[in-house]
Order: C-alpha cells, then structure tokens, then sequence
C-alpha cells in the first residue's frame, strides 16, 4: 500500500482538483471510477484499510466518504457515484450500527429503526482513553451525511434514518436538569437507549439555547475545530452566533494560516494534514477574502508533497477524503448538489466538538 501514497504524491502536481479528488478517492475506497451501475450495486467498501477502523468503518472517515461520493456524481453528472454512496451507508450501518463482534445490534436497535441504538465510530480499541463509543460530533456528521443523501437522491429513507439517529442519541448527550439551561455532554458512552421518533423541535430547540449561552461560544486555534466551526456558521448566516464566531474565526484563521508565525511556519513533522484539511474546507464554505484564498490553495499544495510522509498509516483515510473535501467541497456547501427541494437545515451541534477526539 505504501508505494501507492508514493504514487500519489508524485502524481498530484500534475492533475487538475477532479483527478486529484478521484485519485484520493480511489486510494480509500479502491477503483470505483469505471464501475457499472450493475456492479455498484454490488460494491462491497474495501475494509484492509478502508476507511482505517474496526473492521474497515471510521465513521469520520466515511462520513466524508458519503459526503465525496455526493460530490462525484455532481461533478461528473454520473449516477454511479450515488449508488455507491448508498452502499458505503448501508455497510456503516451493518457495520457500526452492531456489536463490535458484528453478532447483534446495539441495544434499543431494532429491524425496523436500525439506528435507534446509535453508532459505534469505530476506534480500532474496545477499551482506554481512545476506546472505541459513540461520541456526538462524528455522530452529527453523519447525521449530515444521511441527510445530503437524502437531498442527493430524492429518497427520505436516508433523512428518517438521520432523525431516527437524532432523536436517539439527544437525550444521552445534552443534560436537562430543572430550572437550568441545557448542558452538552461530550464523554464517550458506550450504550444508549431510544426515544420515540418524531419530529427534531425538542432537540434543536436545546441546541439553540446552547449556542446562544452569554459568553459560552468562542472559536478556537485548532485548525479542524476553527475549521468546522465556519463550515456550521455558514449554514446560519443570518444568525447573531453564526455572525459573531465566523467573524472572530476568520481573525484566528489569519493568525494560524500565517506564513511567517503560524502552521505554515512549522515542520511538517509537527503538523497534522487532516486538521489542517477542516480549516481549508471551512473556510471556502464560510467565504473568504483573497488574502486568505492564497493561504488555503498554499496549504493544500503543501501537504499534496508530504501527505504520504505526514500521515500514519492508521490517519491516511481519514487524511485523504479531507483532502478531497479541502479540493472540492462540494456537497458540504449549504444548497449544493440537492435533487429536491425539502430539507432538514443542518443543526447547530452538527460539529460542537472535542479537537482531541477525533
């Protein structure tokens, strides 16, 4: 696998952002470009790597995956990348959605509401600090995922599957206590239970307290957590919280993304393609200036040199469909690539997340 990353790196300097996006794609999820509508139905994801988790299944990692594939039919107007897109869905869902020996699904779960247990992320450990669990950010993301399907393909079953997951997870991550304003829960559990299925106004009206606590919300200096929190901004733009952290996100994205004192001024040995791949992709979603679109493009050529050398063998997944995001985003843009006309805004926690815990 190694001489591939070789390759890889090699190559990208001379291929446009659409190869080099299919060429990023192909390295996780193996050669689907030419494949027939017949044989993506068929597809099974590759899980030696895969997306680099227990048994194949990042959740992260294959989040973007759905998101990208999204991407893809949009860009080249081909169906096939949608149907492969259900398929990467569907095997998370066999996957995450059951025990970690694959023999039954997580508790509450059922045939008819698959994801009423949640999803496991897919941490290669069972136990520890890095233990594998459900944590709310890369479930939220998903979440996302599901819903851009939904939108991509006209089909809601995938949007019902997200609100399913929605109202399962709320009341195990966001604590309510009496004559207090709700607080987000970020530990890892190991087990939930479900709540009735319906309609997300209970759940979003929590996070909208949350979001608008005096005082609470500021943005951050690590590049994934600055970087996905202007890509949840820009879906709220009209908004006093989204206006107030995209604008002070933006000032910290100068100082990080500066050439002489920030990122780009460090050895690449103490830097992380990934996170610094979230801040790319977020702030060519928020909008940004041409100071720092020469700043974005800089960063990403950067790292099509030293991605390879960069990324541990176990972060290269999730290393590549963030590239590809970064490149293209694409269907992570609010309205973008949507085949109806209906759809479930994104929620404000859909990234309100740990750095560390990705």
């Amino acid at each position: 696998m190694l001489w591939k990353f070789r390759c890889f790196s090699k190559n990208m300097a001379t291929l446009g952002n659409l190869q080099r996006y299919k060429e990023a794609t192909r390295l996780v999820y193996g050669p689907v470009d030419d494949l027939s509508e017949e044989a993506a139905r068929a597809w099974t994801p590759p899980d030696n790597p895969g997306a680099g988790g227990h048994r194949g299944r990042y959740l992260w990692t294959d989040a973007f995956g759905v998101v990208n594939f999204i991407t893809l039919s949009k860009e080249t107007k081909s169906p096939v990348y949608l149907t492969l897109a259900k398929r990467l869905a569907s095997t998370v869902h066999d996957v995450l959605g059951t025990t970690r020996d694959g023999t039954a699904r997580l508790h509450r779960a059922t045939d008819l509401e698959p994801l009423g247990g949640g999803l496991r992320i897919g941490k290669i450990d069972e136990h520890g600090s890095d233990g594998d669990g459900q944590y709310h950010h890369y479930l939220t993301l998903w979440m996302f995922a599901l819903n851009r399907l939904s939108l991509a393909t006209g089909e809601k079953e995938y949007n019902q599957l997200a609100v399913q997951l929605a109202k399962a997870i709320h009341p195990h991550f966001v604590i309510r206590k009496e004559g207090h304003e709700p607080r987000m829960c970020t530990c890892r559990l190991k087990d939930i239970s479900m709540r009735q299925l319906g309609v997300l106004s209970v759940e979003i009206a929590d996070y909208r307290l949350l979001m608008n606590r005096e005082g609470k919300l500021r943005s951050s200096s690590d590049p994934l957590d600055l970087g996905m929190g202007l890509w949840m901004c820009h879906f709220f733009r009209d908004e006093d919280w989204a206006r107030f952290l995209g604008s002070q996100s933006l000032e910290v994205a100068r100082i990080i993304l500066d050439d002489k004192h920030g990122l780009p001024a460090r050895d690449f040995s103490r830097r992380l393609s990934f996170r610094e791949f979230g801040v790319c992709l977020g702030l060519q979603c928020f909008g940004i200036d041409e100071e720092l679109t020469a700043r974005v493009a800089a960063v990403i050529d950067f790292w099509q040199s030293y991605i390879n050398d960069s990324a541990e063998e176990d972060l290269r997944p999730i290393s590549l469909v963030m590239y590809a995001a970064a490149l293209v985003p694409g269907a992570f843009r609010d309205g973008c690539c949507l085949a109806s006309s209906w759809k479930l805004r994104p929620t404000v926690p859909t990234l309100m997340m740990d750095p560390m815990l990705v």
